[in-house]
């Protein structure tokens, strides 16, 4: 707290607007008005609006959020709508106090299990600040002229992450042109194996003896989820031995490819061998190739641009995208002798590594500037930037 300023009760300040009864489901993608939900990042659309006026959004279920806004809005009845009561107050001023510390305030409001949910009565009783509105102004004015040159300088990042992307797009492009003196023909031609977490029975029959884990146990159950730039990520699942036993048509042991087959239709991913037994999920089909076909060399094949739009010709659906074994077989492949695949792999990954670094520093650099967000915030309200 800043000794200098007042303290209140937010609803000594605010006014609560009418509750909501618009579904989180009634959201559209495109609209008259802004839709607010109860999410940080995410907005909706709807055709009617419920209040015109300058306004602050909570988001009331599953994570803290708050939104600014000043004229004709609807919010769902996750989120509740306030006002100020007087006009010695500058919205803005609490619309960026509630961000500080990661919404640490909101957060506190927020009980229960599972889902966690929050409520006006409960965000009425934080104590806010009161500074005289002059201050309040002149604080807003820097937080705004600040972030506005942070916002640039991350918008240039993003940028030159969307330039990588065409970059490892053209570098597959270069090394899986066409040539004249390659072996042409279909992917099902090179496949030794094809299965799927499905081959072991039926859905009754999975459901009865797999178990997953979320504690560490005798096998690793690879879902599409745990891939992050074809490295495993830390939210892995596990299956006992029972499990990994009665699953033994789709065990796994390193150097597979997957692709998805059921809403990450068309997906391709690489296992790595992680030092202990693993299965396969629902959702993936894995593949295992004949011995003159070099893993790595299928897999940067499969996600060059030729393949990709291959593949997306034997996607079908909208909503729920799949994909099956007979057309994955029928994808086009094109290759060259083992020891060119191998040398083809090395180029390729000597340069997507380059990416990599860039990328990691971007990310970093990112990262940077939210803790530099948070950190003009700290300052601002504890009135370190008037």
């Amino acid at each position: 707290m800043n000794k200098e300023w007042n303290y209140k009760e937010f609803n000594d300040i605010f006014n609560w607007c009418s509750k909501s009864n618009i579904g989180s489901r009634s959201g559209k993608n495109i609209g008259t008005y802004k839709l607010y939900i109860a999410s940080a990042s995410e907005i909706k659309y709807y055709d009617e609006y419920l209040e015109d006026t300058e306004a602050l959004i909570f988001g009331t279920g599953g994570n803290p959020c708050v939104h600014y806004e000043n004229g004709k809005f609807a919010y769902t009845n996750h989120c509740e709508a306030a006002t100020k009561k007087n006009e010695y107050m500058c919205i803005k001023f609490y619309y960026y106090y509630f961000q500080k510390d990661r919404y640490f305030d909101l957060q506190s409001t927020f009980v229960g299990g599972g889902i966690k949910n929050s409520s006006k009565k409960r965000i009425g009783k934080l104590l806010v600040p009161v500074p005289p509105i002059e201050v309040q102004q002149e604080i807003v004015t820097k937080i705004e002229n600040l972030f506005s040159k942070l916002d640039k300088g991350i918008e240039e990042l993003r940028k030159i992450k969307e330039q990588l992307k065409l970059y490892r797009q053209a570098i597959l492009k270069e090394y899986f042109t066409p040539n004249k003196n390659w072996y042409y023909g279909t992917f099902g031609e090179v496949i030794d194996v094809l299965t799927d977490y499905h081959a072991n029975g039926s859905y009754k029959k999975l459901k009865e003896n797999v178990k997953l884990l979320d504690t560490p146990n005798y096998a690793v159950m690879v879902r599409s989820t745990n891939f992050e730039k074809n490295d495993f990520k830390n939210d892995l699942k596990y299956i006992d031995k029972n499990s990994y036993e009665f699953l033994k048509k789709s065990q796994l042991f390193g150097g597979e490819i997957l692709i998805g087959k059921i809403g990450n239709a068309g997906k391709v991913y690489f296992t790595k061998d992680l030092g202990c037994p693993m299965s396969l999920a629902m959702n993936m089909f894995a593949i295992r190739l004949i011995s003159k076909i070099y893993n790595k060399y299928a897999y940067y094949y499969l996600l060059s641009p030729m393949s990709v739009a291959d593949m997306r010709t034997y996607i079908k659906g909208v909503g729920t995208p799949t994909i099956d074994k007979k057309s994955i077989r029928s994808l086009r492949f094109n290759y060259p002798e083992y020891e060119k695949q191998i040398k083809i792999v090395s180029h390729i990954e000597q340069k997507l590594s380059v990416c990599d670094k860039i990328e990691q520093t971007i990310d970093e650099a990112l990262q940077k500037s939210e803790n530099l967000r948070q950190s003009i915030l700290k300052q601002a309200f504890e009135g370190k930037l008037v």
